[in-house]
């Protein structure tokens, strides 16, 4: 039949809860951050980035764990029509801590979880045919029931040209055999796992493991002779992991020196984080076997895929990308701290994300300054301004709604000052949103709530930093230097945390105005070192765009793109400002406030318009904006 998916992974898919304090014993840790784990979740994961159709075969729970195991895994385009939501279990947790280069305590909670729970009815051979390669981690084999089903999947693959590869992936405390808080431990030896080991051996077409976990499997800690045990039950092809020395793959006769297979070496890196690293060269040595590139090439991959793993933290989120790796091979002799490399990191930072966005349409009342002194005008207490804000929300929803781009098109910008509760009602909704962290009207640049990368803590992931800066290509050193610094600092702490950064340039109105001065800015920027994930810009002639998106281009082609910002400008402006863009795919679209809410709000404030009648009149004005972006974008 076809093969329609290049590779099926069955195994364990769960939540890993790292430890941020790197040096902490695991009892000192105050926070950790949350990743898709479990072996054969990572190298669905990885594979899914490399390039491959992966599907993952397993379950999980229930719950808010489960879902986000299965989000996660479908925002990188794993196959997940075989991940089982099993309502009697919880999804496994995994907590780990990254102590020094040598220590990395875990503790799995796997007590009658989710992943242990497949079975052989949870699949049927049509499946398991449809892909041209079957991945299987150890642990599946440490169980009766999940064991039972390990070996219906490989029945079937071997009835349909399914290539079959084991990731012996040797945990002793998931076979039983050490304390449940001692998940550390990578080797002990154990007659029964070998033999349970070696009664499966046979239906393999690819084993791979480290020097330990061929120990295991040929019953002798002594290398070569393992591997030659090994042999006697397969003819598979043995991938042995060997560290910073890389691999070696044996086909056929073992010889009688380990380096006697064909060797491909690895490159020495700074270790941070060990763990993961196998799932990571398992990926790459899937994305090199299924694609049919040969044995070395395959490994290269692997080799590469677990170096730069071991110099992140966490495992699934670590892992590179086919850009990032393809990069990173091209160089890697040159770049012994893939973690300290720009170019890699940047990679890492703009392949990875979850969410395209194209024809945004966002509702901008991230407003503080103008909305305080709008309520003094009209003598309105500022603790009206919250409220406001909501009804605002109530309106953007009920019109994306009606124009059908509730999700994936529409945006807010929303403060935390006053739009707090806005934010919170609208995070989650797959909404593009946005929050300013610039103390409005500051020129030199100061930030409204201090230091940053404090803030950002506690920030969604999903919300983008939106930060203004009244910029001029003609301000005096003092202030240039001064911006320069603090721009800097915004986009050290979001790369840091992985939050996306939106830049809003503005020219000073006290000051010429030009809009070629927008090139000057943005090249200088660039210059900076800095690579905004969007950027905010008034209106410009078509010319103009062209030539900002060749600036753009040249120096981040990963650019998400750019929003076109208001400045209270009349509604009629907006036709030829979106007509100016409409030939210019680098603008993405809009970022409007007062044009929308201007009016409306200020007769709201003044209690001439109740409720529902500002809701009405703010969902009018959206719609006409929505209506003339579409008029030119379709």
């Amino acid at each position: 039949m076809s093969k329609t998916l290049d590779v099926i992974c069955l195994g364990r898919v769960a939540v890993d809860l790292y430890s941020q304090q790197i040096g902490s014993r695991l009892e000192d840790v105050s926070s950790f951050s949350k990743y898709l784990g479990g072996s054969s979740g990572n190298v669905a994961y990885g594979t899914a980035i490399q390039g491959l159709k992966s599907s993952m075969l397993a379950r999980v729970g229930d719950e808010h764990m489960g879902r986000f195991l299965r989000e996660e895994l479908q925002s990188v385009g794993v196959d997940t029509s075989h991940l089982i939501t099993d309502k009697e279990r919880l999804t496994a947790l995994v907590i780990l801590g990254i102590k020094d280069t040598e220590t990395f305590p875990l503790i799995f909670y796997r007590d009658n979880c989710a992943d242990m729970a497949i079975t052989a009815e949870d699949f049927s051979e049509e499946y398991i045919a449809s892909a041209k390669a079957l991945a299987i981690t150890g642990t599946h084999l440490s169980h009766p029931k999940t064991r039972h089903a390990v070996l219906t999947a490989l029945e079937y693959a071997g009835r349909n040209g399914t290539k079959r590869l084991l990731d012996i992936d040797y945990r002793p405390v998931l076979w039983g055999l050490t304390s449940l808080g001692d998940g550390e431990t990578r080797y002990i030896d154990s007659a029964a796992v070998t033999k349970s080991l070696q009664e499966v051996l046979h239906h393999f077409d690819v084993l791979v493991g480290t020097e330990e976990e061929f120990h295991i499997a040929g019953g002798s800690t002594d290398t070569l002779t393992a591997l030659k045990n090994v042999r006697k039950f397969t003819q598979a092809t043995l991938v042995c992991k060997r560290g910073a020395l890389g691999c070696s793959v044996f086909e056929g006769v073992i010889p009688d020196d380990l380096d006697g297979g064909l060797n491909v070496y690895g490159v020495r890196v700074a270790v941070l984080n060990v763990l993961g690293a196998g799932d990571a060269f398992m990926s790459g040595l899937l994305r090199g076997y299924v694609n049919g590139e040969g044995w070395e090439q395959a490994c290269r991959y692997a080799n590469a895929c677990g170096a730069l793993v071991v110099s992140r933290h966490g495992c699934a989120p670590a892992m590179p990308t086919k850009a990032e790796l393809d990069d990173y091979l091209s160089r890697a002799e040159s770049v012994p701290r893939p973690d300290l490399d720009e170019t890699l990191n940047h990679l890492h930072r703009v392949t990875t994300r979850k969410q395209s966005w194209e024809n945004l349409c966002i509702f901008a009342f991230d407003h503080r300054m103008q909305l305080e002194d709008m309520a003094a005008k009209c003598g309105a207490d500022v603790k009206r301004i919250p409220k406001l804000k909501q009804l605002l929300l109530q309106a953007a929803e009920q019109t994306a709604k009606e124009e059908g781009i509730y999700q994936g098109q529409a945006g807010i910008l929303a403060d935390t000052t006053y739009g707090q509760d806005a934010l919170n009602a609208i995070t989650g909704k797959k909404w593009w949103i946005g929050r300013p962290i610039e103390k409005p009207g500051s020129r030199p640049l100061e930030l409204e709530h201090g230091d940053l990368g404090s803030q950002l803590i506690s920030w969604p992931k999903e919300h983008v930093v939106k930060c203004l800066t009244f910029y001029h290509p003609n301000d005096n050193e003092s202030i240039k230097q001064r911006q320069d610094h603090k721009l800097l600092e915004v986009y050290q702490a979001c790369c840091r945390t992985g939050h996306e950064l939106l830049l809003e340039v503005i020219l000073p109105k006290d000051m010429e105005q030009n809009e070629t001065y927008y090139l000057d800015i943005v090249r200088h920027i660039y210059q900076l070192g800095i690579k905004p994930d969007w950027w905010k810009l008034p209106g410009m002639t078509s010319i103009t765009w062209q030539q900002l998106t060749a600036v753009i281009n040249a120096n981040d082609p990963y650019c998400r793109g750019i929003l076109i910002l208001g400045l209270d400008a009349p509604e009629s402006v907006f036709d030829q400002t979106f007509k100016e863009a409409a030939l210019a795919p680098m603008v993405k679209g809009f970022a409007v406030g007062r044009t929308i809410f201007g009016e409306p709000s200020a007769q709201w404030l003044a209690n001439e318009l109740d409720d529902q009648a500002l809701v009405s009149a703010v969902s009018e004005k959206y719609r006409r904006l929505i209506h003339l972006w579409k008029k030119y974008r379709g």
